[in-house]
């Protein structure tokens, strides 16, 4: 037996290592291609502590995916407390956590993947965006700002999809780029 399963968890970090493993392999397939034995080896825990804190593949992935939207939203809300406010808050904001380091726990890098295989959590991705944009109308409606926010997901698009050793423009100018396009004019 391995040490993952003789170490004691509470019900909160078992069903935290499950959520946290099944977006780390959604990373190499989507959220509809993770396997169950995978998730709970790399969780350490037993296929019933899955069946217990989800039901069923489908209530994992669902629960993966509330998960990671609810981690998007949390940096996006974080970056738009450090902002100014004013014209195109909401887009800084979404290119600030767009460009930000990722990396295999990125909720960004998870959800992303799936959502280009999976028109139902495309959907939620897309109801999330709107819901955003709505209640940003007063700052962030301008087609310019629009544009930015296209670009910052064409970025983001390019680097799950580059090769390792493939070099990209410096990120962090792009970025700056990008933020000053949100900038009123004038």
């Amino acid at each position: 037996m391995s040490d993952a399963h003789r170490r004691p968890k509470t019900p909160d970090q078992t069903r935290r290592a499950l959520l946290e493993a099944a977006a780390r392999l959604a990373l190499d397939g989507g959220l509809a291609a993770i396997s169950l034995p995978e998730v709970c080896a790399a969780a350490g825990v037993t296929k019933g502590a899955l069946f217990h804190h989800f039901g069923s593949k489908q209530g994992l992935v669902t629960a993966v995916c509330d998960d990671l939207m609810r981690r998007i939203d949390a940096e996006v809300e974080a970056a738009l407390a450090a902002d100014i406010g004013g014209h195109g808050t909401f887009t800084r904001a979404y290119v600030t956590c767009t460009f930000a380091p990722q990396g295999e726990a990125s909720p960004w890098s998870s959800l992303s993947l799936s959502a280009i295989t999976d028109p139902g959590l495309a959907a939620i991705w897309s109801g999330w965006m709107a819901g955003r944009l709505a209640r940003h109308a007063a700052t962030d409606a301008a087609p310019g700002l629009e544009i930015v926010r296209l670009a910052a997901d064409g970025f983001w698009l390019a680097t799950l999809q580059q090769m390792e050793g493939e070099t990209r423009s410096a990120p962090a100018e792009l970025q700056a780029r990008l933020i000053a396009l949100t900038r009123p004019v004038g």
